[in-house]
């Protein structure tokens, strides 16, 4: 693993000297202005993330294509998994606030029902962690659990009367006061899905290596009628594959935990994952990283299984959803910051902190990237300027940002079998060609939502665990236009200035911030339901599940 660790942190390194020359190739010629040097500094505090995007998909490409089971390549315990025995016995744990029951729960009777084919169904108790607070809400839901535990009988529902410590105190709860006899824990989220299949392999490797304290699975969306999830987790789904297999060949044992799709070793995690408050009295919000790098420090494995098969998620169903996730995230990783000094952690748990820190804090150096080289051109400072290089630099950052998503495409292409599964390469490369533009719309809106609010954030600006709306909707101009000005005025700003002291720059800003301009038509129309009915009847974007389910006799 050290071999492994040096490898691929000196190919992070050279992508990193790749991305600044380039930098250094558009902005040196002509001398360097203040606004240049401002321009560059953000633009070198981006590439340590652009570098990781582009290397862990560059390995994780070379291991799906070049290992004939790339999962086994990464995880050992793979290799070493048989059927399960049953001596240890799994809580299926799942979260749930204000939830629509009806969607929660038709997955987990699928999945209770494939345990019972299976001949495994006494070895797993599914538990409901209610942190439902309206009473008239708590009544419907508890009413419709008890209707589901009539042809489920191993079915449990605990509600707290207060949510404290949110997700993560109510299941330490649990473990607490309610998983005596469990050996193991899947832990879902509400919009979770699995499959027995994917279950009991987690189990298996459990089983096969008893030092794995976390064995967390790849996600893939569910199949989504709506635009904007159905264009946003195509192309996530092909670039968490690459990413995933890539990371967990150089992080190995020291890897990630997303909070969900998950199974737990009970034992280790209630004894070092219990979460005290911030030195500022807050509750830690993103608990999941906080929980492995504990177990890291503890001497257990957190592993990744990279592999989507058989595990699912919803993902938000408009963009103000998404951008309220987003913040939501954003809040939670920037709290890291407090913890990067704790003694114990490993230097890898460190870097998962970090790593997380990373994700979010180049919002706003892309922002500042964006405006430091608009007022440069408004300045006549990019009037040396090569376009060849600009192009060059542009080009490249765009591909290394976007390698895991690519590297994934490419997996698709070059296997038949994963093609079919698509509809054919045909369909994959419409479908990719839909997610890009679409990504292209998105990423300039989303990076400044998260810029603006980190800027607020050390003056008060909070995003708590509010219950999240999972339901597809259709979104007024109105509403979009409430929600969406700011972006729309600064994207009109920075076009403005360009339009009227260097027209000749306009066309190199498209790409990083036209979606600005577009943000509220753009809103609007992934959340129309006819944008989203000729999608799925065009089957544009659709994943092999959709494939599948349509496939079904009705």
């Amino acid at each position: 693993m050290p071999l492994r660790r040096l490898a691929f942190a000196l190919l992070c390194l050279a992508l990193c000297g790749l991305l600044l020359w380039l930098a250094a190739r558009v902005m040196a010629p002509g001398g360097w202005t203040a606004w240049e040097v401002l321009a560059f500094l953000c633009f070198a505090g981006t590439a340590p993330w652009t570098a990781l995007c582009a290397g862990n998909a560059l390995v994780g490409l070379a291991i799906l294509l070049g290992t004939r089971h790339p999962p086994a390549a990464v995880l050992p315990a793979l290799r070493h998994a048989r059927p399960p025995s049953g001596r240890l016995h799994t809580a299926i744990a799942v979260c749930i606030r204000n939830e629509e029951m009806a969607q929660v729960l038709p997955p987990l009777a699928r999945l209770l029902d494939g345990l019972a084919v299976a001949g495994a169904a006494q070895h797993f108790t599914l538990w409901f962690l209610s942190d439902t607070q309206d009473p008239a809400l708590a009544t419907a839901e508890e009413a419709a659990i008890e209707e589901f535990r009539a042809r489920h009988p191993r079915t449990r529902y605990r509600r707290r009367s207060r949510n404290a410590g949110f997700k993560a105190g109510n299941v330490m709860d649990f473990l607490d006061h309610h998983a005596e006899g469990a050996a193991l824990m899947l832990c879902l989220d509400a919009d979770s899905e699995m499959s027995a299949q994917a279950v009991l392999r987690l189990v298996g490797c459990m089983e096969a290596d008893h030092r794995i304290a976390i064995l967390q699975q790849l996600i893939a969306g569910r199949p989504a009628a709506a635009a904007f999830p159905r264009l946003f987790q195509f192309g996530m789904r092909a670039g968490m594959r690459a990413w995933a297999m890539g990371q967990a060949w150089w992080q190995g044992p020291d890897g990630p935990y997303w909070g969900h799709n998950a199974l737990i070793r009970i034992e280790p995690f209630r004894r070092h994952c219990r979460l005290e408050a911030l030195p500022d009295g807050s509750p830690i919000l993103s608990h999941d990283q906080v929980e492995a790098v504990r177990l890291h420090a503890a001497g257990w494995k957190v592993c990744c299984l990279p592999d989507e098969a058989g595990s699912l998620e919803g993902n938000p169903p408009a963009l103000p959803e998404f951008m309220a996730r987003d913040l939501r995230w954003a809040a939670g990783n920037m709290q890291y910051f407090a913890l990067l000094r704790l003694p114990g952690l490993t230097w890898m748990g460190r870097w998962q902190l970090l790593q997380a820190i990373l994700l979010f804090l180049g919002a706003p150096l892309w922002t500042g990237v964006l405006v430091f080289a608009a007022l440069n051109a408004a300045n006549g400072g990019a009037v040396a300027t090569p376009g060849g290089s600009l192009l060059a630099l542009m080009a490249v950052t765009w591909t290394m940002l976007h390698a895991p998503k690519l590297c994934g495409y490419a997996e698709v292409l070059l296997k038949p079998g994963l093609a079919e599964a698509y509809g054919g390469r045909g369909a994959l490369l419409r479908g990719a060609v839909a997610e890009l533009v679409f990504t292209t719309l998105l990423d300039p809106v989303s990076i400044l939502n998260k810029a603006m609010f980190l800027a607020a954030l050390p003056f008060g600006a909070r995003q708590g665990w509010a219950p999240q709306n999972r339901a597809a909707r259709g979104i007024s101009w109105v509403d979009a236009a409430r929600l969406l000005w700011p972006h729309t005025l600064f994207g009109a700003a920075i076009f403005g200035l360009l339009l009227v002291a260097a027209p000749g720059a306009l066309a190199w800003a498209l790409p990083p911030a036209g979606g600005l301009l577009l943000a509220i038509p753009f809103c609007v129309a992934t959340a129309s339901p006819r944008l989203s009915d000729r999608l799925r009847r065009m089957g544009l974007a659709a994943t092999p599940e959709e494939r599948v389910t349509e496939a079904l006799p009705h």
